[in-house]
This record gives structure tokens, sequence and C-alpha cells, in this order.
């Protein structure tokens, strides 16, 4: 049945949810993010190490990419995707401002990444993955990308808990991401529970 909320396009029996303009910028930097995301537990669940190569895939105004820019360190690089320009106008804005050095701008595509073959040793993707009107093409190409053993981290809203206060075509269970990542040469790690109301879901490219 189709949600209001969402596309009207399905895919592995679930529908792909409406994707947020760039008009939605300060929302994405809303302080609530603090206490309804739990920002640095996830930063810190990330395991991230310098010299990493890190995407945040659907970047938006770099609210996660500046977070594990000090992480990576000098000689690692956050390459910060996104397919609206005015997203990524704001995050090279904010980076000359706070002069971080090490946040790359990516213009991606909707079925492409535009990321380097085996470059990338970990990709985030926060509550963007549902959103993808060509997940199966999105993600061939984000696996693409990963180098062996490299790791994709999809943080979704849990849709196995109704307490979660979000529109449902905006949530994602383990169930599912598990289903649509089998179809690619990765393997499950791990689901981490940690944050308030998403769940943290791990694969790691064989």
């Amino acid at each position: 049945m189709h949600d209001p909320n969402g596309t009207g396009i399905f895919y592995m029996d679930r529908e792909i949810a409406q994707v947020m303009g760039h008009e939605g910028a300060d929302w994405l930097e809303r302080p609530e993010r603090e206490t309804e995301e739990a920002p640095d537990v996830l930063v810190r669940a990330l395991k991230l190490k310098p010299g990493m190569v890190v995407a945040d895939i659907g970047a938006g105004s770099g609210y996660f990419s500046f977070r594990m820019a000090p992480r990576v360190g000098t000689k690692g690089k956050i390459l910060a995707v996104d397919i609206q320009p005015e997203m990524l106008a704001i995050i090279n804005e904010r980076s000359r401002i706070k002069r971080v050095k090490n946040v790359e701008t990516v213009l991606g595509k909707t079925d492409d990444a535009c990321l380097k073959p085996d470059s990338v040793d970990l990709i985030l993707l926060v509550d963007v993955y549902h959103e993808f009107d060509k997940p199966f093409e999105m993600t061939a190409s984000m696996v693409k990308s990963l180098k062996k053993g490299g790791r994709v981290v999809f943080v979704e809203y849990r849709k196995e808990d109704r307490r979660v206060p979000i529109k449902e075509v905006h949530k994602m269970s383990q169930a599912q991401l598990r289903k649509e990542l089998a179809l690619f040469p990765v393997k499950w790690v791990e689901t981490n529970p940690s944050l308030p109301w998403q769940h943290i879901v791990v694969f790691e490219k064989l």
C-alpha cells in the first residue's frame, strides 16, 4: 500500500521515501539531534583511526563529516558526498570558516557515489539509504569503492520499535537491510542498538 510520505516506488517489498531537499539544511543542524540521535555515541562506535578515508554518503550540511574529520586526522580524509550542489556549497563554506582541510566534497549521482574503486575504508549513511531511488545501483557503486575489509555503516531509525516517533516509510529494519545487502559481496558484522532511536548496522566487504 502506498504511503503518503513515500514515492510510490517499491524495492524489495519496501516503499522508497521522499527525499529531503537542501531547504531542510537548518533542520539537519537542529540542537535536538544531540538528544534524539546521540551523534557523539555514533562517531565513537565507528572506531575511526587516523589516516582513514571515510565517505559520508548523503552528507547534507556536513553534520557528521565535521564530527569525523578530527578523528581521521590530517593524513585522513572525509569525502562528503551529496547529490545536491547546494548542500555541498554549505559544507565548503563551513570548511572555510572552520579552517578544516580534510573534508572534501563530492557531487554524487542517484545511481553512483562517484568514488574511486577500492579507495575508501568506511562508508557512513545516516538516515539516507531509505531515500535512494536507485538503491541497487547506488549500493553496487558504494561497495565497489570500498577497500577489501572496508565497512559500510547504515544508521536508520528502527522499524522494529513502534515507539520511535518517525514516519514509517523513513524507518528501516535490520532484517530489511540484511536482505538487501545480501545481493552484494559484503557480510553483516553487527547491529549496534546503542542510539536512542536508531540502530547502527555494519557490513564488511569480502
